[in-house]
């Protein structure tokens, strides 16, 4: 597999994971879910998941499975967060290394293709869950207005590397219908 097929998210969201419907994901023929957490799901100082968020979690699970995988190493923080959302988690992943998103589709048990890799991140969450074969979201990072100046230079960093490198970002942002 060349860089051009790692670092390609299979669909690109216009938008938060909001946009992530159960609809899109039956399309899609996904029935579990490896999620990032920050900048994916909260803000990266967040201890708890937004009252939106809680709601996007319950409606989702009616369709898939749902594990949260995070660089973070705090556990106190990314266990506070998924006992918000009432989820099983792993921190210290280290991604894009493999391991613990191994961990994570042994505890589903559903084939790799049927899992997604749902993260704000080229270079970690689209390349770890395209290095196992799963499929990848890629979603618009999800920050406070104070962190955003901080935060979006890394990500756009990433894209306009990735695009130098020939991968077509933009040719597969899609907007989702509900």
């Amino acid at each position: 597999m060349d860089w051009n097929e790692l670092l390609q998210p299979d669909l690109i969201l216009e938008g938060s994971i909001l946009q992530l419907t159960p609809n899109v994901l039956r399309q899609y023929q996904i029935k579990g879910l490896v999620l990032d957490v920050d900048e994916t799901l909260v803000p990266i100082k967040a201890a708890e998941a937004s009252p939106e968020l809680q709601q996007w979690v319950a409606h989702t699970r009616t369709v898939a499975e749902m594990w949260l995988v995070s660089n973070n190493l705090s556990d106190t923080r990314i266990g506070s967060i998924a006992r918000s959302l009432n989820l099983p988690y792993i921190c210290g992943a280290v991604k894009p290394s493999r391991r613990k998103l191994r961990q994570a589709l042994a505890a589903m048990e559903l084939p790799v293709e049927q899992v997604a890799m749902v993260g704000d991140r080229l270079f970690t969450d689209v390349l770890a869950g395209n290095r196992l074969g799963m499929f990848t979201i890629l979603v618009e990072p999800f920050v406070t207005p104070g962190e955003a100046v901080r935060s979006y230079p890394i990500r756009n960093f990433e894209v306009v590397l990735s695009q130098v490198m020939g991968i077509s970002l933009p040719a597969k942002k899609q907007k989702l219908d509900n």
